[in-house]
């Protein structure tokens, strides 16, 4: 993350926006990116005013009408330090563009400090990101969340991790979502160890007396 431009899921996050929208707002050009070539990747990069605007929408910005979200997300990039502005449409309408902007700096004082609770070193787990000081995946972490596990459940299963790492998971994988095809299990494609069988038991049938018939082959 660069102190002055920020990728599309990186300002999801800090505005507390769904991506899909923040990516139909550069789409329809309300927000203008800069653009980057990274290798061959191109990248879609905001500003600090660009997150401050996108957080008005999530506040409610985003109900006026398009020439009205225009004007004010021209006027928000224009005066990085507005604290409010006057939208006419059918009748005045304060904007408080300093709340915003201060949620904005708090959200990214967030997620630098999230950034250091994590590392990413080929040598631990392949380069997963992994919470500093253990090989405990910031991934597995918001998964377990994501699936109804309770904070306290995870610090009890995993004695390494405090409380501000659990939650930090879930804002940490929104910010750096992982790219590409899932990484190939270790144990994928491999033979089994052994083969043993176990009995079978089949339905009893209606009107017979129950009985066994034979083995069938299992792999463990």
């Amino acid at each position: 993350m660069s102190e002055d431009r920020y990728t599309p899921a990186q300002a999801s996050a800090v505005a507390n926006l769904p991506l899909k929208a923040v990516h139909k707002l550069i789409d329809s050009r309300l927000i203008r990116p800069e653009r980057r070539v990274k290798g061959r990747e191109p990248q879609r990069l905001l500003s600090r005013a660009h997150l401050v605007y996108l957080r008005l929408e999530a506040e409610g910005v985003r109900l006026l009408p398009l020439a009205s979200r225009r004007e004010v997300a021209r006027a928000v990039e224009a005066q990085p330090d507005l604290d409010t502005m006057t939208v006419t449409g059918g009748g005045a309408l304060v904007i408080a563009v300093r709340s915003a902007r201060r949620a904005v700096d708090q959200e990214l004082a967030r997620l630098r400090k999230i950034q250091q609770m994590v590392v990413s070193d080929p040598e631990i787990m392949r380069g997963t990101p992994v919470f500093r000081g253990t090989r405990i995946p910031v991934e597995l972490v918001a998964d377990m969340l994501a699936q109804g596990a309770s904070e306290q459940e995870i610090l009890e299963g995993y004695v390494a991790l405090s409380r501000e790492q659990v939650k930090a998971a879930p804002l940490y994988m929104k910010a750096f979502p992982r790219r590409g095809r899932p990484l190939r299990q270790p144990w994928s494609g491999q033979k089994p160890i052994r083969v043993a069988e176990f009995p079978r038991r089949p339905p009893r049938p209606r009107g017979a007396a129950w009985r066994d018939r034979g083995t069938a082959p299992f792999t463990v």
